[in-house]
């Protein structure tokens, strides 16, 4: 296979492009390989400079596939590019997503309703996408392993005291669209249900729950 460049991006990068961090952990990345399949040539889209609505440098058809990451910074130029490569693609194009409808069914909703709203209000729905991509399109959960190395809210599902660091919530960018209220009734609120035993009697069974399938996931549409 040979690709633009490799999927090593971020899901939900902080705006004005913040602090970089870790791509997707291996795991995640694999699905999307699965998702790409056999194809030898694979535009990756996230290696593209410029705005979503510049026409691609490329041919109509020339890539075998290609692959996006449908990041929150950049929800206003998302869908004219996926046209854009659906136009230059003769294959399957391929997604990595956060499914607006899923995300407030994520325990942080007990603690952080504020949060996941403004998470589900930034990224646009996935019948939005796949009208874009036009032709037929599946989509599916991405399993997100316990000891997720990616570093958005979901990958702490089973680890809920590492989302009291300040440092691993900067991460997530809905947390800088909240104000200071917000995230101190958040770190108050769930410090007292861990240390009371009240988190655990609600969501402790996601502590040994190897995978978690919430609002990340695969889009691939072909022609």
């Amino acid at each position: 296979m040979t690709t633009v460049s490799a999927a090593r991006h971020h899901l939900h990068g902080s705006p004005g492009g913040g602090t970089s961090r870790p791509g997707p952990d291996e795991r995640i990345a694999q699905v999307v390989a699965e998702a790409l399949g056999p194809a030898r040539t694979v535009l990756d889209s996230d290696s593209l400079p410029g705005p979503g609505t510049s026409r691609l440098p490329f041919g109509d058809g020339t890539f075998d596939a290609a692959m996006m990451l449908c990041n929150a910074r950049r929800v206003s130029d998302t869908l004219s590019r996926l046209r854009e490569l659906r136009r230059v693609t003769r294959g399957p194009v391929v997604l990595l997503a956060t499914d607006p409808a899923r995300v407030r069914g994520f325990w942080l909703n007990r603690y952080a309703p504020e949060v996941l709203a403004v998470e589900a209000r930034r990224h646009p729905p996935i019948a939005d996408l796949t009208t874009a991509l036009g032709g037929s399109a599946e989509t599916r959960s991405v399993p997100i392993p316990l000891d997720c190395t990616d570093t958005f809210d979901e990958a702490y599902y089973g680890r809920p005291e590492k989302l009291l660091d300040p440092a691993a919530r900067q991460a997530g960018s809905a947390w800088s669209f909240v104000d200071d209220r917000v995230r101190e009734e958040f770190d108050t609120n769930l410090r007292s249900e861990l240390r009371s035993g009240e988190w655990d009697e609600r969501f402790g069974h996601l502590r040994g729950r190897p995978v978690y399938e919430g609002s990340l996931v695969v889009v691939r549409a072909t022609p």
